[in-house]
């Protein structure tokens, strides 16, 4: 089963820069996407684009038009569910997930802090509310995976210049500290890291200056997983020969 997480940066900005065309050479099972900026009726307006032959595509749209929104692609029949029951996670259209019986796929698009302090103030409510969340799951007996740009780089193998970055949202002490927790306490699994433990694996580039041709990154979208489905990660590829976004493809393979 081949899952891909993908922030769009928009989702039509990114099909012109030929999205589309590359995931049609994936054969992808499951695709989750972050920062759709668009309305589904807009998107319904070329849905042979935007509705891919093959794909069941549901889209979860944040109520400020232009802004956020996920959506989540795939082969199979699956439950589809928006949401986690509070509304200002909710109404920014940050939560959309599959459930194909034991397995549930979630594409999750976080917070970023990065605007100013209430925006970081907003992402620490966030975290909060997320990680009773994240327990209830892993209690569920289901197993999940959750594909997403998670806004926050883990370890300072993870972001390029992590000196310069302490005090900076996204790489802050607490962010880090909180998925340090969901990992190493909670269970929670990083599963790109299970496969891949090289320096230099960045998902997201400032589009400053020349950080992306210089490889000045973070990685910021992951695979989170329960540990179950997680051992069953075989493969992980970051797909950076095309610029689709500000972000890169993150795709991981399982049995």
């Amino acid at each position: 089963m081949r899952i891909i997480s993908f922030n769009a940066n928009g989702i039509r900005a990114s099909a012109k820069k030929g999205f589309y065309d590359w995931l049609k050479t994936v054969d992808a099972d499951v695709v989750c996407i972050q920062e759709t900026k668009a309305q589904t009726h807009q998107l319904a307006e070329n849905p042979a684009l935007f509705f891919p032959e093959g794909y069941n595509c549901q889209y979860h749209d944040a109520v400020k038009k232009g802004y956020s929104g996920v959506g989540i692609y795939t082969k199979k029949p699956a439950e589809i569910s928006a949401g986690l029951g509070w509304e200002p996670f909710d109404n920014e259209g940050r939560w959309i997930q599959a459930d194909f019986g034991d397995l549930v796929v979630v594409s999750m698009y976080f917070p970023s802090g990065t605007s100013g302090e209430e925006r970081q103030s907003f992402k620490y409510q966030c975290m909060d509310y997320l990680m009773p969340k994240l327990e209830e799951f892993k209690a569920s007996g289901k197993e999940y995976i959750i594909c997403g740009d998670w806004n926050i780089a883990h370890n300072n193998i993870d972001i390029k210049n992590w000196k310069g970055n302490k005090k900076n949202s996204g790489f802050l002490p607490e962010e880090r500290a909180w998925l340090t927790t969901l990992f190493e306490e909670k269970g929670w699994v990083d599963v790109f890291r299970t496969l891949n433990q090289e320096e230099d694996q960045f998902t997201w580039w400032s589009q400053r200056g020349q950080a992306r041709a210089k490889n000045v990154g973070w990685r910021i979208d992951y695979h989170i997983a329960t540990p179950g489905i997680a051992a069953k990660a075989k493969a992980e590829f970051i797909y950076t020969d095309e610029k689709l976004s500000d972000h890169a493809p993150l795709i991981i393979d399982y049995q």
